[in-house]
């Protein structure tokens, strides 16, 4: 029990954020490449939305008047 609740710590604490991190310099090579795509966009969105979930929360505004 012990054990899968270490791996399970290891695998959010550091292979979601490198996953992330992977994606995200994929996306750039890519759209360097052949230019900006969906796909492209798609890898980028994905990436933020894992390291929005798991990895650094972006800091948030205290009133919400520029939304």
């Amino acid at each position: 029990m012990l054990f899968a609740l270490l791996r399970r710590y290891v695998l959010m604490a550091v292979a979601v954020p490198l996953a992330a991190a992977g994606a995200r310099k994929l996306s750039d090579v890519v759209e360097a490449k052949r230019g900006p795509s969906r796909g492209t966009r798609l890898l980028r969105k994905g990436a933020d939305t894992l390291q929005g979930q798991f990895g650094r929360q972006k800091k948030r505004r205290r009133f919400a008047f520029g939304r």
